[in-house]
């Protein structure tokens, strides 16, 4: 995203001139991590819930509010815990004595975007509260079926989950997540940055809104309408396939992982100033779109870098 000038000559110039605004704003937040941050943007323009994964204290909660806010989206943010409840995601129906029947509270779900902080720390049941949500963009709750605002996203962080009261995200829950990235530890110029200058949650205080929710709308509507030649399907193909029958993972790419790599990177083409879609948008995509989704044969540590690792060796493989 730093060809600024090409993405002047894209048919939605002005929109697309936002999100790089945007962009710069969280890069002011979010010190040397540009890379992640365009990764964050690509997943919101494309529609899909972000989930970032990582150590504490490297940035995650504040990447999440910087976004948020910069985007004009109005937001909650709920602290996931192990009693956290499901009603305390969703809301629940109070009796009021003055009206004589029961009413809805609604929870903090009820907004453009949730910020899932620790989600990995909540119960299943509790996680589960969100997968409807998600999917269908609306709640289920006491029989009544509820719809959710537009835009709406999920911005989920999680600790690693060899750190003491996690809770796995299950395949399901995992498989909502349109993109998943890391942050990883600062290098020594932006570590300094940091050091010296003022303190981010003063930052996040005084940030404005650089576009507003419309704006995501319809940029999100030009992003569905960029071309993708019959070749770049059989890319896609090819990928999706090595994945189920290269015998390094469990189980291959659902259609769905596959529809959601086609979607990430046409958002990727958009914020590079193209009205079609590269085989490189792809292969800058496909890991924080399709690792998390994936678990190779051989268990590791950490199974979504060895994921990526492997998706890698496989895209290598695969010829253009």
């Amino acid at each position: 995203m730093e060809n600024l000038g090409s993405i002047l000559t894209h048919p939605n110039a002005i929109m697309f001139a936002k999100i790089h605004a945007v962009a710069k704003q969280v890069n002011q937040i979010i010190i040397g991590k540009e890379h992640p941050v365009q990764q964050a943007l690509v997943c919101l323009l494309a529609g899909g819930h972000l989930l970032i994964e990582d150590l504490p204290g490297v940035g995650k909660t504040t990447l999440a509010h910087a976004l948020a806010i910069s985007l004009g989206l109005q937001f909650n943010r709920l602290q996931f815990t192990a009693d956290l409840l499901p009603a305390d995601v969703i809301g629940v129906s109070v009796f009021e004595r003055e009206k004589s029947q029961f009413v809805f509270h609604p929870g903090p779900i009820f907004s453009q975007v949730l910020l899932a902080d620790e989600i990995n720390r909540a119960t299943p049941k509790t996680q589960s509260a969100l997968l409807e949500a998600m999917e269908e963009q609306q709640v289920s709750a006491e029989g009544q079926t509820r719809a959710l605002p537009d835009p709406f996203f999920v911005i989920a962080t999680q600790n690693p989950t060899h750190q003491v009261g996690t809770f796995a995200l299950p395949e399901s829950q995992l498989d909502r997540f349109l993109m998943c990235l890391s942050l990883g530890y600062p290098d020594a110029q932006a570590e300094r940055a940091l050091l010296m200058g003022e303190d981010r949650r003063t930052l996040l205080k005084g940030m404005k809104a650089a576009m507003q929710a419309s704006e995501l709308i319809a940029a999100q509507k030009q992003v569905r309408q960029i071309h993708v030649a019959p070749a770049l399907i059989d890319y896609v193909q090819k990928i999706t396939h090595a994945t189920r029958e290269k015998g390094v993972f469990a189980e291959g790419m659902s259609p769905r992982a596959a529809l959601a790599l086609l979607q990430a990177a046409r958002a990727w083409a958009a914020l590079e100033g193209r009205d079609h879609v590269l085989p490189e948008d792809v292969q800058a995509v496909l890991c924080p779109v399709v690792a998390h989704r994936l678990r190779p044969i051989k268990a590791v540590n950490n199974s979504a870098r060895a994921s990526s690792e492997l998706l890698m060796q496989l895209m290598r493989e695969i010829a253009i």
